[in-house]
């Protein structure tokens, strides 16, 4: 995360910007709520403007509660880019700013649902992406050609990612995957796999007796040699499920946030461990 120091926030009335100074060592403020919102802002902002991420390392987004400093960040922020629905503590502050402050992204992916994890597609992200280096641009003028360039390595950077998906998961020898929870349809969406959940779109709901006689049927039918958990939540379901059914336990990331275990990664290099994992539980090819 950014620790650039902010000598005055920068709403997007021209009234402020005009007031606001935009020499190297001013810029403005950027909050986002979630870690693959903060990376993406991050990448596009540089040292133009500091990112502040009001979810906390190691919290689910869903269970994240604010307190007064974290919601006076999403106040008193030039810009809030969050997402609606994947953080319901933070929808309540963001939707109540003024339509100039803030970014929905979900105008921008193309929603599946009610499920908010848009970002296992990187070409949803990239399109995000184009949303927020549109905002920046039209908030701080003065670096627009610098928020393009950033658009640009970053949809590189994403492109290249979605191509090692597409090609290391086209030659595999079952495609149904069994998650911890409903958190990986564009996943699924994007690459043609068929992704079950013992879990709802949360991680704490409960799955009924007869869903996971389904499940059990369903791994047995396909083959499946794996029940995936999460870092971030209780692997107890897909333990239990993997126990009866002698499959194996590995992780497969949602990439809400970092924990103590990746904290020195990102979001390429968690959804490359995905694709890594995927390929080893698929006998891809």
């Amino acid at each position: 995360m950014k620790t650039v120091v902010v000598p005055c926030v920068l709403a997007l009335a021209a009234s402020v910007l005009a007031g606001c100074g935009q020499d190297d060592e001013d810029g403005f403020t950027v909050a986002t709520a979630s870690y693959p919102l903060a990376w993406m802002v991050e990448r596009l902002a540089g040292d133009d403007a500091a990112v502040v991420d009001v979810v906390r390392p190691g919290v689910e987004p869903h269970d994240a509660e604010l307190t007064v400093g974290e919601t006076a960040e999403l106040t008193e922020a030039g810009l809030v880019v969050y997402e609606r629905g994947l953080s319901p503590a933070v929808d309540e502050v963001a939707d109540d700013l003024d339509a100039d402050a803030r970014v929905e992204v979900s105008d921008a992916v193309d929603r599946i649902g009610d499920d908010p994890h848009f970002w296992l597609d990187p070409r949803r992200l990239e399109a995000a992406a184009a949303l927020v280096a549109e905002r920046l641009a039209e908030a701080d003028p003065d670096h627009a050609d610098d928020y393009e360039a950033r658009l640009a390595k970053l949809s590189r950077d994403l492109d290249a990612l979605d191509s090692e998906f597409v090609t290391g998961l086209e030659d595999c020898a079952r495609r149904t995957v069994v998650v911890s929870h409903e958190a990986f349809d564009y996943l699924g969406d994007r690459y043609n796999l068929d992704m079950e959940a013992v879990n709802g779109l949360t991680p704490e709901s409960e799955p009924s007796p007869n869903h996971l006689v389904e499940l059990r049927d369903l791994a047995e039918r396909e083959g499946v040699t794996t029940v995936f958990s999460e870092r971030l939540a209780s692997p107890e379901l897909a333990e239990t499920l993997a126990d009866e059914l002698g499959l194996e336990v590995a992780v497969l990331d949602p990439v809400e946030g970092l924990s103590e275990e990746t904290d020195d990664e990102d979001y390429l290099s968690l959804m490359r461990d995905n694709l890594a994992a995927l390929r080893k539980a698929n006998d891809c090819s």
